[in-house]
């Protein structure tokens, strides 16, 4: 497989100008390898040319740097190989005016999050990048991210095409919020508009952000509570308990009821879910991204769309059983409420409340409502393990400001360590490391350089949430980030997991709350260890590969207080 980096290097011409030399990437794989890709497929590159100064433009961007604007990334072909599909060991080759050799893990290599954050310490905080057939411009650092996503949200507001995404979503459907790992997050135009819009505007009539969902959400801290004191003390595996509890509280809204954790069919839901999150990271469907004419050749594919027609199957079933007995002055759930703006809309030609789109928004917003934050509190929890200290601190603090009491949202302004605590689990163990990619909606200017329309952006939130420039001790876990001098709770800039801009969470407020009551139910009546035989120094802090970053799965056991 080839693929290629291209970074500022200042050129031996005499004009002084910088020119990005192309260093290009062959991954080497064992002959005995099960999968082979064959060659030819072409590899494009991308050339970039800036000034190397103010003063001295090089000739060819005169009429450019005469106008006042920045230099303008151009475009060219060209061809390499295509060697076999990577596999241990990894190594990439650069070579450029002298041959480098560096060796990445895979884990780097397939989540592109930590090789792109190497990437960024030697050439910068705006680079591109091409892997395969794809070119892309990845976006480093706190102020180059919030310049982008901030300062000019309206100009990195669209997605770009990526082709197992597009695939899944048919073009319907539309996102709540960053914390959905599925497809139709990259939803355009107006069709994402219209159903952002009504799904932002009924989520908050069913109590998003409001007292009524933070009963609901009590009311399920009650019922994980009482699973977990079922196990006695003994070890047990979390993630499937979590995903049901945190399921429930966006499954209330959308099918109007909570279902049970041992409903099998409810398991199978989020088993489909949680199977096309790791399976959309996946050096397959990567791969497939890179070179769609091969699908073929990938079952990861497969998988995912055979997962999303079984999605789409049960919910078929769900809106017809609401259709039987739909009252307009009577509406349960979200699905009774889209239900009644399709009648609405029958009257009109055209539209957007139709079945396909009703379908892609509830899987949208089932899978949003419950992965990150799922992943999230799982990784509170192994945290508290891994720092006991740390767990014991949270826990005298809820004692003396909550006690026996039921923990509710109104207590978080006077338990600023619990809050930061929550904050740096986000901040720490980010679930979202690559951030879902942008496209530029017009020709833009950032930090220099010339971006036109229709580039593919990579905003890299791992290189936010561990700027060396922000944090104090980006690659610690270290409540004291939110936290000044006085103990106090301290907003922080840089704290950026559900994103920015245009396509920020739009659930954040939800997600939020469920995150610090969920957490703090859990730590006032259990304390948290490693199985017997298991030490805090044994917990395994890594990533799992996927297209989000969950904890890999572990153990615990839950001690009654």
């Amino acid at each position: 497989m080839a693929t290629g980096v291209q970074t500022l290097r200042r050129s031996s011409n005499p004009t002084g100008s910088l020119r990005v030399r192309r260093r290009p990437c062959t991954l080497w794989l064992p002959p005995d390898s099960a999968l082979q890709l064959r060659p030819p497929l072409c590899q494009d590159l991308i050339t970039v040319r800036v000034p190397a100064s103010r003063n001295s433009p090089s000739p060819g961007l005169a009429a450019r740097a005469s106008a006042g604007m920045p230099p303008r990334i151009r475009q060219g072909t060209g061809k390499g190989p295509l060697s076999d599909v990577p596999s241990l060991p990894l190594k990439i080759y650069f070579s450029a005016n002298r041959i480098i050799t560096e060796t990445i893990s895979v884990l780097e290599f397939l989540t592109f999050s930590s090789l792109e954050f190497q990437l960024s310490k030697q050439y910068g905080p705006v680079f591109s990048l091409q892997l395969g057939l794809q070119k892309m411009v990845v976006l480093t650092g706190y102020e180059t991210v919030k310049e982008a996503l901030v300062n000019q949200a309206d100009a990195f507001a669209e997605r770009p095409f990526v082709p197992v995404f597009e695939e899944y979503a048919n073009g319907y459907g539309e996102v709540l919020s960053l914390d959905n790992p599925l497809l139709s997050y990259f939803s355009h135009g107006e069709n994402w508009k219209v159903m952002r819009r009504f799904a932002i505007t009924t989520l908050r009539d069913y109590g998003m952000g409001k007292r009524s969902i933070e009963y609901k959400i009590v009311e399920e801290c009650n019922v994980l509570i009482k699973t977990f004191e079922s196990y006695e003390g003994k070890p047990f595996e979390t993630t499937t308990i979590m995903n049901a509890a945190v399921a429930n509280i966006i499954g209330s809204i959308l099918l109007g009821k909570r279902l049970k954790y041992e409903d099998s069919t409810f398991q199978r839901l989020l088993q489909l879910i949680n199977e096309n999150v790791h399976l959309l990271g996946s050096p397959s469907v990567m791969l497939y991204n890179m070179f769609p004419a091969l699908g073929f050749l990938f079952g990861a594919r497969k998988i995912i769309l055979n997962n999303r027609d079984e999605l789409h199957a049960y919910i078929t079933a769900t809106f017809l059983n609401h259709i039987e007995d739909l009252d307009k002055n009577d509406q349960r759930s979200l699905i009774d409420t889209f239900l009644i703006q399709q009648q609405e809309e029958e009257k009109k030609k055209g539209g957007y409340f139709h079945k396909e789109n009703l379908k892609s928004l509830m899987v949208d917003l089932f899978s949003a409502g419950m992965e990150t934050t799922s992943s999230t509190l799982c990784w509170g929890i192994l945290l508290m393990m891994k720092y006991p200290e740390i767990q014991k601190k949270v826990q005298a603090e809820i004692d003396d400001i909550v006690g026996p009491a039921q923990p509710m949202t109104e207590h978080r302004i006077r338990m600023p360590y619990t809050d930061a605590v929550v904050h740096e689990v986000q901040r720490f163990r980010d679930i979202v490391p690559n951030n879902l990619p942008r496209t530029t909606t017009v020709d833009v200017t950032l930090k220099g350089y010339f971006i036109p329309k229709g580039t593919h952006v990579v905003p890299l939130l791992t290189s936010v949430l561990h700027d060396e420039s922000q944090w104090e001790k980006p690659h610690e876990f270290y409540p004291e980030h939110f936290l000044d001098s006085a103990g106090k709770f301290v907003k922080r800039d840089a704290f950026m997991p559900f994103s920015a801009g245009r396509r920020m969470c739009a659930g954040e407020t939800m997600a939020k709350m469920e995150l610090f009551l969920f957490f703090m139910s859990l730590l006032q009546r259990f304390t948290f260890q490693p199985p017997p035989g298991t030490s805090k120094e044994d917990l395994d802090l890594t990533q799992a590969v996927g297209l989000t970053a969950p904890p890999m799965p572990f153990h615990i056991c839950a001690l009654p207080r």
